[in-house]
Order: C-alpha cells, then sequence, then structure tokens
C-alpha cells in the first residue's frame, strides 16, 4: 500500500506506506494538522503504525511525530546529522528500517540542511527537499550547503536506475511524481549544470523566508513538542 497526502497549507506531501500482511505501516514526513486523518487512514486499513519518519528537520511546517507516537506507540527516526533530541533512533546511511516484510533504505543526501536524507523503497525514491519535480531544496538557511546538495542529488540519487520514481517532500504546482531520469534530463537547475553553476543558481534565488520557521524549526528539533 502507497498513499501519498497532501497539506494545502505548506505544500507538503507526507507519505504512507502499508505492509497488509505484516498489518503494519511507515508514515513519512507527517504534518501536525493531519493526524487525525493519518489515523483515521491507519484505521480504515487496520495497520498498525511501526515508524514515523523524517526526511529532514522542515522548516515550513510542524512534524506530526510526537502526537502520532503518543497514539500508536510507533517509533521516530531521524538522521543522526539532524542534530535533534526527541526522536527514538538516530539514523546512519545505508541503513534499512523494516515494517513487516518490507525494507526502506536510508541514503543519506545533505545539502538543504545537513541532515537530509532520502528513503528508497521498492521503485521509488522519496526524496524530501533534497531533490523536487524540476527543482531542488533551498541552501541558504539551517547550514544548507549548495555544494553538497549537488554532489548528493549527481552522486546519490542520478546514480539511480533512470525508471526510479521521485516522489517530493514539496510541489507548489500540483505535480505529484517524477522519474529520476526525467530530473536529470530536463531538471532546470541540474541539467546540463556544473556544479559551480549550480552554487551561483542556488546563491542567486533570493527566497523569502519560510512564514513558520521560527515555530517549526525549535520544534522540530525536539521531534514536534511545541
Amino acid at each position: 500500500m502507497f498513499r501519498q497526502l497532501f497539506d494545502p497549507d505548506s505544500s507538503t506531501y507526507s507519505y504512507l506506506l502499508g505492509e497488509p500482511s505484516g498489518g503494519q505501516a511507515v508514515i513519512v514526513d507527517s504534518v501536525r494538522e493531519h493526524v487525525e486523518r493519518d489515523l483515521a487512514l491507519l484505521a480504515e486499513h487496520r495497520l498498525q503504525l511501526a515508524w514515523i519518519l523524517e526526511t529532514h528537520v522542515h522548516a515550513d511546517h510542524v512534524t506530526g511525530a510526537r502526537a502520532l507516537r503518543g497514539r500508536t506507540g510507533a517509533r521516530t527516526p531521524v538522521s543522526l546529522h539532524c542534530g535533534a533530541s526527541g526522536f527514538d533512533r538516530l539514523l546512519s546511511d545505508g541503513e534499512c528500517v523494516a515494517f513487516g516484510q518490507e525494507r526502506i533504505r536510508v541514503i543519506a543526501t545533505p545539502g538543504h540542511t545537513p541532515g537530509s536524507s532520502c528513503f528508497l523503497w521498492r521503485d521509488r525514491q522519496l526524496t524530501g527537499d533534497t531533490l523536487l519535480i524540476g527543482g531542488c531544496g533551498r541552501t541558504d538557511f539551517q547550514n544548507g550547503d549548495a555544494g553538497a546538495l549537488y554532489d548528493s542529488i549527481t552522486d546519490r540519487l542520478f546514480t539511480l536506475p533512470d525508471d526510479t520514481l521521485v516522489y517530493p517532500g514539496h510541489d507548489y504546482k500540483g505535480r505529484r511524481v517524477s522519474t529520476i531520469g526525467e530530473e536529470k534530463a530536463t531538471n532546470p537547475r541540474l541539467a546540463g549544470r556544473s556544479r559551480q553553476k549550480f552554487i551561483q543558481i542556488m546563491g542567486a534565488l533570493g527566497l523569502p523566508e519560510p512564514k513558520r520557521i521560527h515555530e517549526a524549526v525549535p520544534a522540530n528539533l525536539r521531534g514536534g513538542t511545541p
């Protein structure tokens, strides 16, 4: 089972992965305001939440990890490079998170933040803010590093098979899914761009500060605790 869920306020995609034969599930990048929706989906499909994964410490929304853990007993992993507390497990590159007979592989992709990770499950890559459809995460706060992001995308993600599905952490134009091959060929920040050019592009974006950054980052560093 695979469900892509959406928060319109922050344009965040969350993901529910279920293994019906074992009755276990994983939620990736939950949003606090949608905890009841997520719990209703789990109940509808008779799934027990085992893990609440985060691709990174978010700046635009507060994770629902703390609330979901309190209601379900699920564990809350995050990258050890996030510098976060209040989580149950710290993940390293190459580790696997198991639910039922399924495995999710952790791919460390620093750049957007030092602790950014992507999750590979079957034929699909959950890319968080590292790789977006036709874009990528910004690198101008939370110790972001444009050079590291370029290396993560080109060395870690673009080396996957071209038909690997890309499910991003955000999209602002209603797009839901892409592929590694499509992003390699058409992503305007990356296709045909050198590392130096990419760094120049990222340094000139001039994006406004996320409106909830001062609430979201401190809460998310504590696993969603206000």
